[in-house]
């Protein structure tokens, strides 16, 4: 394949622990080795968690402070995405006050977390949140887990909530599959709805079939988020030995982009 694929390196997420895998990073220090390995592996850019000492996952400015000006020193041509993720902790003013307080250069939103309930107040509040973020070039991709949230994502469009700039979606497959494994199959309703139209796209899938449906994703026209916050394993059923292993799995089936590509692809 001959068109720049971002990869995407998701090292630990919100739950994830040593317990589930040794080589979950939970400190600053273990998240900035692992993104320098999953870089070298052909990673562009990193989904980055943040954990308080207990290893508990954590929405704070100055610690995401600390992680970004590591990443600067120790592997500067990678990009960096936080994330808002609210885990049933945060609000959507917690995770709007974090964004605009660090100001980074890419973020990944919930978009069910910030529309909230759809009242009144929420859709104000949300809207606030995305053109303030587009005015301040803050790089926010929505995340997306099914096709009803794909359907209030187009009506929010319509009503001026979500700025009238192309954004750039995650969907995420496997999250309410029961046991959260995912299926390829998962994601075609997206393509049948119109979604390569609207905007551009990445995936992340939960469980064993990572990379099944990451290269159809590929060969769909979309790109790639992949690591231990969603999956373990390797295409041939092994455990992965670290978040780097799955990362260049994928590498050997694409083009990996650069961090120049990177920036044009996900250009608000």
């Amino acid at each position: 394949m001959t068109r720049p694929t971002i990869i995407m390196a998701a090292p630990n997420g919100a739950r994830k622990v040593k317990t589930d895998h040794p080589a979950v990073p939970v400190t600053i220090a273990e998240t900035i080795a692992t993104a320098k390995e999953c870089h070298a592996a052909g990673a562009s850019i990193l989904h980055a968690h943040v954990r308080d000492d207990d290893g508990k996952h954590l929405l704070d400015a100055g610690r995401y402070g600390q992680l970004l000006d590591g990443l600067r020193q120790e592997v500067p041509e990678m990009l960096v995405q936080i994330t808002t993720e609210a885990v049933g902790i945060y609000t959507p003013e917690q995770q709007a006050d974090l964004v605009f307080a660090l100001k980074p250069d890419f973020v990944s939103v919930g978009f069910r977390e910030m529309i909230g309930d759809n009242g009144e107040a929420a859709r104000a509040l949300a809207k606030q949140f995305y053109h303030q973020s587009l005015t301040e070039q803050i790089n926010v991709q929505h995340i997306l887990y099914d096709l009803d949230d794909l359907q209030r994502f187009r009506v929010a469009m319509a009503d001026g909530i979500l700025p009238a700039a192309r954004p750039h979606l995650l969907l995420v497959l496997g999250r309410y599959s029961g046991n959260f494994q995912s299926d390829p199959a998962e994601m075609k309703p997206f393509i049948a709805d119109g979604l390569t139209d609207m905007a551009s796209w990445s995936i992340c899938a939960f469980g064993h079939r990572e990379f099944d449906v990451m290269t159809d994703a590929i060969a769909s026209g979309g790109h790639c988020r992949v690591g231990f916050e969603n999956n373990l394993y390797l295409k041939d059923g092994s455990l992965a030995p670290n978040n780097a292993a799955l990362i260049r799995q994928l590498a050997e089936t694409c083009q990996p982009a650069t961090r120049e590509e990177t920036l044009a692809l996900f250009a608000l």
